[in-house]
């Protein structure tokens, strides 16, 4: 089996259709998969999977409902998989036309690879407007590690021996899991590849509810983070200065966040820019409520292990 793609759904009954048809229209000489690892859903998703499977032989369900959260379901998913490549997408996404062929042909090239990520035919102008739209031009970066890049698992192929030699997503973290891994192929070595013929058409949470829960999701990730990395950020720092000017003591950064969402919210016109105060309030709450790793975790870039 050349190419595996593993779903993580809870509850996906509405927008996993979407993503299966775009699946089932693929059109590529590989010989592939796609394993839906349901974690615990309570609608119809499971139901939904059986019956597709009844007609496609390369789709299987897993069960993935031991433990609550996305990495549990991406790991299972991909330990029951039988492809040499890993490729991962979203349930409530749908790919692009040519999106298996287009990850195999990265993957041949590079252990690690992320495709593009289009953000217009799936959301409304409001939705667009109410955050950063990341990855369509290039990778991310992000605090602590800023010199190394990294990628959504919307969107994200691996070779699979080096995800499991890795241990796969860190279940410890509730959120950004996918910065996580990036991060820690890349200190083993591994180079990560932005490939933008990967095309996934990314589907924002709408209203304001749904974007106050995705920044606090995005904040409470970041925390995590900058609490496990904070001390290699800082190793790093003091051998090769950034020249960026220190960091503001914590008082006087909420001091200034605070004032930046005050003037946003003074300057709010539509509904998008509202929906942007609410991203950037979750943030800053889920920030601030944090998803801490354990104190005995380590990283693990190579053969080194350096305790944070």
């Amino acid at each position: 089996m050349d190419l595996s793609v593993v779903i993580a759904a809870r509850d996906a009954s509405s927008t996993l259709p979407a993503q299966l048809d775009a699946l089932a229209r693929q059109r590529t000489a590989l010989r592939w998969e796609v394993v839906v690892a349901d974690n615990g859903s309570t609608d119809d998703t499971r139901a939904l999977v059986r019956e597709r499977a009844r007609h496609w032989p390369g789709l299987r369900l897993v069960d993935a409902s031991a433990v609550r959260g996305a990495g549990h379901a991406r790991n299972l998913g991909a330990l029951r998989a039988d492809g040499r490549w890993l490729a991962f997408c979203d349930a409530d996404d749908v790919v692009g036309d040519g999106w298996v062929d287009a990850m195999g042909a990265a993957l041949q090239d590079a252990a690690l690879v992320a495709g593009r990520l289009e953000w217009r035919r799936l959301n409304d102008v409001a939705a667009r407007r109410s955050r950063a739209l990341p990855q369509d031009a290039g990778l991310q970066a992000t605090a602590p590690l800023t010199w190394l890049q990294h990628a959504s698992a919307s969107d994200l192929g691996i070779h699979a021996d080096l995800f499991h030699a890795l241990g796969g997503f860190d279940v410890g973290a509730r959120f950004l899991q996918d910065t996580d891994l990036c991060w820690r192929a890349q200190l083993s070595g591994a180079e990560l590849v932005f490939a933008p013929d990967v095309v996934v058409h990314m589907r924002l949470r709408r209203g304001l509810r749904g974007a106050w829960r995705q920044g606090r999701n995005t904040g409470m990730g970041q925390r995590w983070l900058s609490a496990r990395y904070g001390a290699l950020a800082a190793q790093r720092s003091e051998t090769e200065p950034t020249g960026r000017p220190p960091v503001a003591p914590r008082p006087l950064r909420v001091l200034r966040r605070a004032g930046l969402v005050l003037g946003q919210a003074a300057r709010i016109r539509h509904r998008g820019e509202a929906a942007a105060l609410c991203w950037d309030l979750g943030f800053g709450l889920g920030f601030a409520r944090g998803g801490l790793p354990e104190p005995d975790r380590f990283v693990t870039p190579g053969r080194h292990a350096v305790p944070v």
